[in-house]
């Protein structure tokens, strides 16, 4: 199994373009973002039935998937599963007070659209192809590269 700095490594080679890295830095959190806010889209009835929490943050499937989610970043590390856990309860409630607003459905797909088309612009930029085409875990180190790069000391 490759260590996380083997992956950052990794997925650093198609992301050195400056213009490239500012579009990941907004683009990689909103898609997480919008994704998480589809599966709380997903009618909860059957979690409700079974835990009877009455706790509609944490009482959907984006929930549900963010468990599974930070046993792949805890796997890599801790103190990066600690961060990204952080920003995902975060990314819940924001979503959670978005869907008392507008349909949060729609809201999150429209937010997919738009990031994908600057994370395509920006590999355009870039002149290389993104990273999760040659393998889908990709598409999870994004976040904890984008979380390291923002985060970290060695800037």
């Amino acid at each position: 199994m490759k260590t996380l700095d083997q992956w950052f490594e990794e997925y650093a080679v198609s992301h050195q373009n400056p213009k490239n890295k500012a579009i990941h830095y907004i683009c990689v959190p909103a898609i997480f973002f919008s994704v998480l806010g589809l599966l709380m889209s997903i009618p909860s009835g059957f979690l409700n039935s079974i835990f009877h929490l009455n706790q509609p943050i944490i009482e959907n499937w984006g929930f549900v998937a963010l468990l599974f989610v930070s046993i792949f970043y805890i796997r890599l590390s801790v103190s990066m599963a600690i961060k990204i856990i952080i920003f995902s309860f975060l990314c819940l409630i924001l979503n959670h007070y978005i869907g008392q607003f507008v349909p949060l459905w729609a809201f999150s797909i429209g937010v997919f659209v738009i990031a994908w088309i600057g994370q395509f612009y920006g590999h355009n930029l870039e002149g290389k192809k993104p990273s999760f085409l040659k393998d889908i875990q990709f598409l999870m180190i994004g976040p904890a590269w984008v979380v390291q790069n923002l985060f970290s000391k060695k800037q």
